[in-house]
């Protein structure tokens, strides 16, 4: 395993040497978020006999953990990509399985210190409890490991900047935005929270935030379960995209 712990070491570096950007920035974004919506909504709003405020901040640290496990494994790959570097990643004897992990891994990493610094500068601003702490440890990392993944494929098939930011855009975006960060499902109409179980990021939102209060608008071992599988699922992609050479040995 020594390639994959050098190929770790190397992309945790990577993005640990530009912390201010990849770490503090969206820290600050997901503060804003919550001084915006928790001042504007906190005094109207309860979600589950739970303060507006308490139960946004759950939903923005998942939601930063994911977009930013997405964009670790995908900026890291389309840059080498288009510098001409990814060479010297692919020439060493580095099984695919380990370059899988040491991006996967290096995803899960960046996502949870980003997760960890949003829970540290927004848990004064409401009272959070931990009613099932293991959940919450358990859902940060499925869902990294899964956005981690993603990011993996979405850096493969992009063969351009404008091309992942499409990837990203139309699709990232879409999917945690509309995973129920910022509202329960139940406050939807029929249809729309039919549409909602489609979304596989509501399901790592919703059982992240079962680990603080108890309560949520799906069974947590639901949710897990539906994790784990889109995690399988995305995992055996990547690694047969790897396996194969697309994109990156053809």
């Amino acid at each position: 395993m020594t390639g994959f712990r050098t190929l770790l070491i190397k992309e945790v570096l990577r993005f640990w040497k530009v912390s201010f950007q990849t770490i503090a920035a969206p820290v600050l974004t997901a503060l804003l978020y919550l001084l915006i919506f928790s001042h504007v909504l906190d005094a109207q709003v309860q979600v589950n006999g739970v303060r507006y405020t308490a139960f946004l901040i759950p939903g923005l640290v998942m939601m930063s953990v994911l977009q930013n496990a997405f964009a670790n494994s995908s900026s890291s790959l389309i840059q080498s990509k288009v510098t001409g570097n990814i060479v010297f990643v692919l020439l060493p004897p580095i099984s695919h399985a380990e370059f899988f992990l040491a991006y996967m891994f290096a995803a899960v990493l960046r996502g949870l210190m980003v997760g960890v610094g949003v829970l540290t500068v927004t848990v004064w601003f409401a009272p959070l409890t931990l009613a099932a702490p293991l959940w919450i440890l358990v859902f940060a990392v499925v869902g990294g490991a899964l956005m981690g993944s993603l990011g993996i494929v979405a850096g493969i098939w992009a063969d351009k900047f404008d091309q992942l930011a499409s990837f990203q855009n139309f699709l990232i975006m879409p999917l945690t935005m509309l995973s129920g960060v910022f509202y329960s499902i139940h406050s939807l109409p029929w249809f729309w929270q039919q549409v909602s179980h489609f979304n596989p990021v509501f399901y790592l939102i919703d059982g992240f935030r079962y680990g603080f209060f108890g309560v949520s608008d799906a069974a947590p071992e639901k949710c897990l379960a539906v994790a784990l599988a889109c995690l399988c699922a995305v995992a055996w992609g990547t690694y047969t995209m790897l396996r194969r050479g697309y994109k990156l040995r053809y």
